[in-house]
């Protein structure tokens, strides 16, 4: 549970630090492209941090916290990949990078569906 917790405060911490250094430090730099990908992440990490914060909620208060940890861990990997990527592809305009973008998303999917099975069954 508290594992859950610590990461999903620190999700956000980052993203509300990323969120602001994109709005200030790269307003200038980024083309409208770019920053509507940056802002994307940003949204993204944003709600999938409190998830995180959600599940390790769920998880002190279930009898099924293992498995929603285990759901925490794939939404904590999605947003390491899908906003990530979001985040680098913005900065680096390295198109490839979009290639990993929907990985992260298939893992916050798992995630959810992971969470379900958790909530459904306690």
């Amino acid at each position: 549970m508290s594992t859950m917790l610590i990461l999903g405060g620190i999700m956000l911490f980052l993203a509300v630090a990323l969120g602001a250094f994109g709005a200030h430090a790269l307003k200038e730099k980024l083309n409208e492209a770019q920053q509507k990908t940056y802002q994307t992440g940003i949204l993204y990490h944003l709600i999938h941090g409190l998830g995180l914060v959600l599940i390790g909620l769920y998880a002190g208060m279930s009898e099924h916290a293992s498995l929603a940890v285990t759901a925490g861990w794939f939404i904590a990997a999605g947003i390491v990949l899908f906003s990530g990527s979001l985040y680098a592809l913005s900065l680096t305009g390295m198109r490839k990078l979009g290639a990993i973008t929907p990985l992260g998303g298939v893992a916050f999917l798992a995630g959810w569906i992971l969470f379900i099975v958790a909530a459904a069954q306690g």
